[in-house]
């Protein structure tokens, strides 16, 4: 289950990552006074694509921590839960390079991918339960 819970840690950093490079894609020297309107002033596409990916892993990260620990009370195998994870930890690190790098249709395909995962992780949680 230690994996698993990892993964959640992995997760719930990513949106920092993108953003940190959102920041330092920026044309401009980045503003903390105001971080937000800062973003909204780039014209960067590679800042703008990095920044929408810090706010899709924000929206990815409360179902799939959800999901993890609904797996795990309702005795799902750890194991399989660590499979799920880190699958779902992989397909969200491609997407946010797909964002990043523009491939938009990989970066659906990818995104669709990781929410299958979520659904596949609390699914086998509701079986398990029923």
């Amino acid at each position: 289950m230690a994996l698993a819970y990892w993964c959640i840690l992995v997760a719930a950093l990513l949106p920092y990552l993108w953003v940190t490079l959102a920041k330092g894609s920026g044309n401009h020297r980045y503003d903390n006074r105001e971080p937000r309107q800062w973003q909204a002033r780039q014209d960067n596409p590679r800042s703008q694509r990095a920044y929408a990916a810090h706010l899709n892993a924000f929206e990815a990260f409360a179902p799939f921590a959800a999901a993890v620990l609904m797996a795990q009370a309702a005795g799902v195998d750890p194991a399989r839960i660590g499979q799920l994870a880190v699958a779902f930890v992989v397909l969200r690190v491609l997407h946010g390079l797909c964002y990043v790098f523009d491939k938009p249709p990989l970066r659906s395909a990818v995104w669709g991918l990781g929410y299958v995962v979520v659904l596949w992780l609390m699914a086998t949680a509701a079986l398990r339960m029923a």
